[in-house]
C-alpha cells in the first residue's frame, strides 16, 4: 500500500496501529497522518529502539495492510 492510500485511510488504520504500538497516542498518530517517516520517528522515540528498526516495522506494517 502506498503512503497515498496511507494518508486516505489514516483514521481507519490509526486502530489498528495503536493495537501494535499501544505506546503511541492518539496526538501523535492525529500529528503523524500517513507520514510514514513521522511515525517511525514516534515508534523509535516511544520504543527505544534504532530508527533502522522503526523503518523496519513501520515498512512491514505496511506490507501487512
Amino acid at each position: 500500500m502506498n503512503e497515498d492510500r496511507i494518508k486516505g485511510k489514516w483514521k481507519q488504520l490509526s486502530g489498528t496501529m495503536k493495537e501494535k504500538w499501544g505506546k503511541l497516542t492518539d496526538d501523535d498518530l492525529q500529528v503523524a497522518e500517513g507520514n510514514t517517516e513521522y511515525l517511525a520517528g514516534r515508534v523509535q522515540e516511544r520504543y527505544g529502539v534504532a530508527k533502522d528498526e522503526a523503518e523496519r516495522q513501520v515498512r512491514e506494517f505496511e506490507r501487512s495492510l
